[in-house]
């Protein structure tokens, strides 16, 4: 599988062994920070890949994701790791989507996207799938294929966490119109970085009709609904705290109503990116 950050080290670097891990994550969230207000609207929703895939930022960027083979990931502590890994995820999408030869009207035009798209970090290669389902998720099952993305001898379950926020999902963006907008993520900021974004992501994808006790859901919690919970009551309650108030009145009114059906948005997987020169 093609890496994207295998090209050669800067001749200083090569000589000078490991990156401090949490160095370089401050750097590459500050080019992330960078990209985003050049090249991506303000809400994080729309970006110019013709645009980024030209720019000193973006050469920067790939400059510095040369250093990513040499980083030891242990020496993070639980939220810079998780910062960490939500930027990486959302920047790889990014290069991957960026260095595509022909313009794109959905990633799904791109072949085996999830799977092929990969960075080596600190010695082993991880590609979108590895980094979300396998690290982020905890190696839980791919939704897709059922499979795991690591096997127990495989080294890189090292790095899966334990415990696994569900708000990850609001989080990582895989370049289509229906995924979260792009936000960038620190240790400090992490907490209140996800849950702004449940809270945003929440409130416009989740619809209560009373009158048919209906409640409908965006297809990442079909997708991923064994991260929320075991049902679709507990998935609601769940996701409760994120809503606005008169939603959570009505989420209450259906939550435990035997006849509360559940109905999932159809995924637009068309390419977030600008068109005519608009975000």
């Amino acid at each position: 599988m093609p890496v994207l950050n295998d090209g050669d080290l800067p001749a200083r670097q090569a000589c000078d062994g490991d990156v401090f891990a949490g160095s370089l994550s401050r750097k590459l969230q500050k080019l992330m920070l960078r990209m985003k207000g050049e090249h991506m609207s303000e809400d994080g929703r729309s970006v110019d890949y013709r645009a980024l895939r030209k720019s000193e930022v973006f050469k920067e960027y790939q400059e510095k994701t040369l250093l990513l083979r040499t980083v030891d990931i242990r020496s993070l502590q639980e939220n810079d790791r998780l910062a960490f890994y939500i930027n990486v995820y959302n920047a790889l999408g990014l290069h991957g989507l960026a260095i595509q030869d022909k313009p794109l009207n959905s990633v799904l035009e791109v072949d085996s996207f999830w799977s092929s798209t990969c960075y080596n970090i600190g010695g082993h290669v991880f590609s979108l799938d590895d980094l979300e389902h396998g690290i982020l998720r905890g190696n839980r099952p791919h939704p897709a294929t059922g499979r795991v993305c690591f096997q127990l001898n495989d080294p890189r379950c090292q790095f899966s966490v334990h415990v696994v926020d569900p708000r990850i999902h609001f989080a990582l963006v895989c370049g289509a119109k229906s995924c979260p907008p792009i936000q960038v993520y620190s240790p400090d900021n992490l907490d209140r970085g996800l849950q702004a974004a449940a809270r945003s992501f929440c409130e416009q994808e989740i619809d209560i009709d009373l009158p048919s006790k209906m409640v409908t859901f965006s297809k990442i919690f079909q997708w991923y609904g064994s991260d929320f919970g075991d049902s679709p009551r507990e998935i609601l309650l769940t996701c409760l705290p994120y809503l606005s108030t008169d939603k959570q009145h009505a989420a209450k009114q259906v939550i435990d109503d035997p006849e509360m059906t559940v109905n999932y948005k159809e995924y637009d997987w068309s390419l977030n990116e600008k068109f005519d020169g608009k975000l």
